[in-house]
């Protein structure tokens, strides 16, 4: 796990990942695709490869209405302009013609195209208005400035494509050639009904500004994405009446990525028959014996040998090669490519020693907090509620006598018994916490004691991934549990001085693996913890890490259940690292401050999860 303070600070920009998670929604409402994702890159483009589009860092380091404004803006002109009328054959075709300014008549249609597109939103969805006149605004004052610098360093191309932005949004004056072309051909464009009609003007100026223009762009204002190589080619396939080749082209953005999703489903498919199918057959490996058979099968975990029932479609039990199993979509999309095993951690006896010493030292605290709650709980079964007008007869009957409206009837509250509530902790198992690992052990294990005495379930579990075997087609990652569920009360505690420090941390991933896991449990309350000591770090789990573990916070809290953070450093939290814990976990981040005041934060953490408990039953 890297540390939030990054040693280039100029870098050390913060994500606006709920805001993400918001524009992404939003994308995905308007372009009706439930599977696109969203990011930032430089420009706004599309990568149907990755089933996503990208908005444009253009609008960082400004205000925040414009920020959010100016997004919108970009989302708007994606999602439901270039998604639903942008024409992919006028475009390949456009492609496919030879010019000696390429980037120029390139980036002139696209241009062009967003001026379209924003001006049929405008009056299709009034609502959009807003959000494109304020667009306009800022790219006009952005163009006006880097048309005065390309026209001083001679970039007589940059400078046209400045001017064609603005002579648009008639922010520009008839002057050179060049802009005498813009006026009476370029202008054309308000009545362009169509990507072909675009096309049609910007091939009609080509030949006058390829005699004009010697160079092309040096700069890239607009860009598709996805190279020409990538763009959908028209399919034949023989007709159903002739003996003719017919072709079939994709014809929007939106059908071109609907088929990407098709292939790509397809070949997983394919590749999940494969594994099933020429694997070992038999209950134990999950393998499917004969078509029809039952999807509910046996599979044997851990070192008790217990085995557990589970449907073959739950996203825990897709497997791979051995024990190891296929992450898929269910588990966000930064983590398509992650593989995992779960297994018992390696329980060492000679940890017994040190873990009797620490429950020596630490039985105040447990007992203080165990004995504490079970008073609260012993008060609660015993109060009950007078003067009520049903329920049973009281002793004291005087009422009846001296009052008007004599309510004589009272409630004992229902019995408390045992707290209907269920914990999952998640331990950061990346390098980083090697230094950390004591402190960790003892918070930990006094987590398990307090939870064993209520007689609560919890599972304990440490995650990692190998950094040494992850790349572009797998991230093994692997969960190793301390404590599980089935386990009850029992004692795990050389289990958990057991632990050991690994490589990299992919927390969204983990987060989702153990709300998967409790969503399984009947129990009305479910806390999911995370003791980490900074912030996501695995292969290509940078800055996106951050955003899809506050995905997964959110995830994890519509499903019912309370996630929190406890974050241990050496040093007490920086301004930095308080406000990227806001990023992923809102205001349910707590730092320890200090090593020494670790498993005091726990206790703390323990005792007000618990109360909320017995408070509410």
């Amino acid at each position: 796990m890297t540390s939030v303070n990054r040693f280039i600070q100029f870098n050390n920009e913060m994500v606006d990942a709920a805001g993400l998670n918001r524009l992404e929604v939003l994308a995905r409402a308007l372009a009706g695709s439930p599977e696109l994702s969203l990011t930032t890159r430089k420009l706004i483009e599309f990568r149907a490869s990755e089933q996503a589009i990208s908005i444009s860092v253009f609008w960082k380091h400004r205000d925040p209405d414009t920020v959010r404004t100016g997004q919108l803006s970009d989302i708007y002109l994606l999602a439901a302009g270039f998604w639903k009328h942008f024409s992919l054959s006028a475009w390949r075709r456009f492609l496919e013609r030879p010019s000696p300014l390429p980037e120029l008549r390139q980036q002139l249609l696209l241009c062009a195209e967003e001026f379209r597109l924003s001006e049929k939103l405008r009056k299709e969805r009034p609502g959009m208005a807003r959000a494109f006149s304020l667009r306009e605004s800022v790219y006009a004052d952005f163009h006006r400035q880097q048309r005065t610098i390309n026209g001083n360093k001679g970039f007589v191309a940059d400078a046209f494509l400045n001017s064609a932005y603005l002579a648009l949004r008639g922010r520009t004056e008839a002057g050179t050639e060049m802009d005498a072309m813009l006026f009476n051909q370029w202008t054309g464009l308000f009545d362009a009904a169509s990507t072909a009609d675009s096309a049609r003007i910007v091939d009609a100026m080509m030949p006058r500004l390829e005699y004009l223009v010697e160079e092309d762009l040096v700069h890239t204002f607009y860009t598709f994405g996805e190279s020409a190589d990538k763009l959908p080619k028209p399919r034949e396939h023989k007709g159903a009446e002739t003996d003719g080749e017919i072709e079939e082209e994709l014809e929007t953005v939106e059908e071109w990525f609907q088929a990407w999703h098709r292939a790509m489903e397809l070949e997983n498919d394919t590749a999940m028959e494969f594994e099933l199918e020429d694997g070992q057959s038999g209950e134990a490996t999950g393998g499917r014996e004969e078509e029809g058979a039952s999807k509910i099968h046996f599979t044997a975990q851990g070192e008790s040998g217990e085995g557990e029932f589970k449907e073959s479609g739950d996203p825990l039990d897709r497997k791979t090669d051995g024990n190891k199993k296929k992450a898929g979509k269910s588990f966000g999309k930064e983590n398509g490519q992650v593989v995992f095993e779960e297994k018992r951690i390696e329980s060492n006896s000679a940890w017994r020693h040190a873990v009797q010493e620490t429950r020596r030292l630490q039985e105040p605290n447990v007992r203080a907090v165990v004995k504490e709650l079970r008073k609260r709980m012993r008060q609660k079964e015993q109060s009950d509620r007078k003067n009520l007008m049903s329920g049973r007869l009281s002793k004291q009957m005087t009422g009846v006598v001296t009052e008007d409206r004599p309510k004589p009837f009272y409630r004992k509250s229902a019995p408390s018994g045992k707290l209907d509530a269920v914990f999952g902790l998640l331990v950061d198992g990346s390098a980083s916490m090697a230094d950390k690992l004591d402190e960790t052990k003892q918070a930990v294990l006094l987590f398990h004691d307090v939870l064993r005495k209520l007689a609560i379930s919890h599972e304990i579990a440490l995650f990692y991934e190998d950094a040494f075997e992850a790349g572009e087609e797998q991230q093994p990652n692997t969960f190793e549990w301390m404590h599980r569920f089935e386990d009850g009360s029992a004692d795990h505690g050389a289990a958990i001085f057991s632990m050991e420090a690994h490589e990299d941390n992919r927390d969204g991933f983990a987060i989702r693996w153990m709300a998967e896991r409790m969503k399984r449990r009947q129990e009305k309350h479910k806390f999911l913890l995370v003791f980490s000591d900074g912030e996501p770090s695995a292969y290509n789990y940078a800055q996106n890490g951050i955003t899809d573990t506050a995905a997964a916070v959110s995830e994890a809290k519509k499903a019912g259940m309370e996630v929190l953070h406890l974050f241990l450093n050496i040093d007490s939290v920086s301004e930095d690292q308080s406000e990227l814990f806001k990023v992923m976990y809102g205001n349910k981040s707590v730092s320890a401050g200090s090593l020494d005041r670790f498993t005091d934060q726990t206790v703390r953490l323990l005792k007000r999860t618990l109360h909320l408990v017995v408070q509410s039953q």
